[in-house]
């Protein structure tokens, strides 16, 4: 392919060697129909200017990028699945297939390290019994929920690109046979706290040492000078993690499956399966049909992250001390209270005045959630109430719910707040009277005419749509 100036490889993880990953191929898929591609995204690794037919033979072919990953690695790593420790993990259904470094893009300095990692790629040593594929509504759900995260100023994975693959798949939770397809997804690392929990299972202190030393180098250049690598790195994935959740919560967003091998050492939300998002507040909300217990629902998710936290830092203990591990750790409770103020104050499109003040608007608006209960939908309470305009709030669709007693006290505070960046209002997308929403029957609504006569429209029309309110809302940018 003729390659862009901005398209820079470097392939980092191959170095590692083969303790970490196994070298694999991609499948040869009975067809490859474009169904997405992620151009903005593509931008940001100089890759946006190949053609439709030069993106389907890398990214549904599988050809290799120049000068990358040669061939594709299947990443080896063990996890906690519902706090239950399972040995036999790894990619079972993708691989890692590049890295290159963020393109110079205006108003972005950063130079970051990112990677194209595969999902439903096909068999791999760690697929057991499962037949290394993705079905196309998984990836049509995907490429919707890191858009939508995305616009939400959530730390997330991007989903890069998504080829129908032509295969009939058999699945217990959706009408099968179903249409198959391979989402590729542009993230920082998709190096997981398993992948420290498998060298530990088989203590191998030299391992956590090289693997601490690659995160280090790679993600986290400025710990490189620190004397204790393992805690400088748990400490700094603490503070990551505690914005990520806090980001969640502020989104109304249910991941579903928080296992120890769905989060990553750079604090980037990944692998959509059952997440949801909420349609009013609700800490028992859960994404999982199969979560009886609750474990990941909405308000546990903080603790579930701590938890995972933790297994990461039994890991290092190996080489590290317990006492400074338990320090970092510790840490988190404080990190996420001021992390989740902030994310709010940023949904609520106002600055902050002082800790005092703002976490009594945080407190102030649960309690006006708690009293418009199943009447206030999640997503248009920030939308109506966006940078504290109370007129706007109190004319709108939900004014007569607004007026009610219950959220005098959130109107009161929110009143004593300096818009931020007021002029967002101003965005042709808050003259609607309703915001976008991605909801579980949307979802399926978008779902019903692909299925049924292989009609995108709806689909394309509803990322155009989340499109909008991403360059409207303005948030601070999170994530790849």
């Amino acid at each position: 392919m003729p390659v862009s100036p901005t398209y820079r490889p470097d392939p980092r993880y191959p170095a590692l060697g083969p303790e970490f990953a196994d070298a694999v191929q991609a499948e040869v898929f009975p067809k490859t129909l474009l169904r997405f591609r992620n151009d903005r995204a593509a931008a940001s690794v100089g890759l946006d200017t190949l053609t439709d037919e030069e993106w389907i033979a890398h990214f549904g072919r599988f050809e290799p990028l120049p000068g990358n990953i040669d061939p594709p690695l299947a990443q080896r790593y063990h996890g906690h699945q519902f706090r239950t420790y399972n040995p036999e993990l790894g990619d079972g259904r993708g691989f890692t297939f590049a890295q290159m470094r963020e393109a110079p893009l205006p108003g972005k300095a950063t130079d970051r390290l990112l990677e194209l990692g595969t999902k439903g790629s096909g068999k791999t040593p760690w697929s057991r019994t499962a037949d290394g594929r993705l079905t196309l509504k998984g990836g049509v759900r995907e490429v919707l929920a890191t858009a939508m995260l995305e616009a939400l100023g959530v730390p997330t994975s991007r989903s890069f690109s998504l080829i129908e693959t032509g295969e009939d798949l058999e699945r217990g939770d959706e009408p099968s046979p179903t249409r198959s397809a391979v989402l590729v997804r542009l993230s920082w690392s998709h190096i997981r706290f398993g992948s420290f929990q498998r060298h530990a299972f088989f203590e191998r202190p030299d391992r956590l040492t090289q693997l601490t030393d690659h995160v280090v180098e790679t993600y986290y250049p400025e710990l490189a000078g620190e004397a204790d690598r393992p805690v400088a790195l748990l400490r700094a994935v603490v503070a990551r993690d505690a914005r990520l959740t806090a980001r969640w919560m502020a989104a109304g967003f249910v991941h579903g499956v928080l296992n120890t091998d769905n989060m990553n050492l750079t604090g980037e939300s990944f692998d959509y399966g059952p997440y949801r998002f909420l349609p009013h507040n609700d800490p028992n909300f859960t994404a999982a049909y199969f979560d009886h217990a609750g474990l990941y629902s909405f308000g546990r998710q903080p603790e579930a992250v701590f938890w995972n936290l933790q297994q990461l830092a039994g890991a290092l203990s190996l080489v590290a001390e317990s006492d400074a591990l338990v320090e970092a750790l510790n840490g988190f409770g404080g990190a996420y209270r001021t992390e989740l103020t902030a994310a709010m104050l940023d949904r609520l499109g106002v600055q902050a005045q002082g800790s005092e003040a703002d976490a009594a608007l945080v407190q102030a608006m649960f309690r006006a959630f708690a009293e418009g209960g199943e009447r206030l939908r999640w997503e248009p309470f920030f939308f109506d109430w966006f940078c504290g305009d109370a007129d706007r709030a109190l004319s709108g669709p939900r004014g007569d719910l607004y007026a009610l007693d219950g959220f005098a006290d959130f109107r009161g505070l929110l009143a004593a707040f300096t818009p931020e960046r007021p002029e967002r209002l101003a965005d042709p997308y808050f003259a609607q009277p309703e915001p976008e929403e991605l909801l579980y029957d949307q979802i399926e609504a978008l779902w019903a005419p692909i299925a049924a006569d292989d009609d995108w429209s709806a689909f394309h029309a509803k990322l155009a749509g989340i499109e909008t309110a991403r360059v409207a809302w303005g948030l601070p940018a999170q994530g790849t």
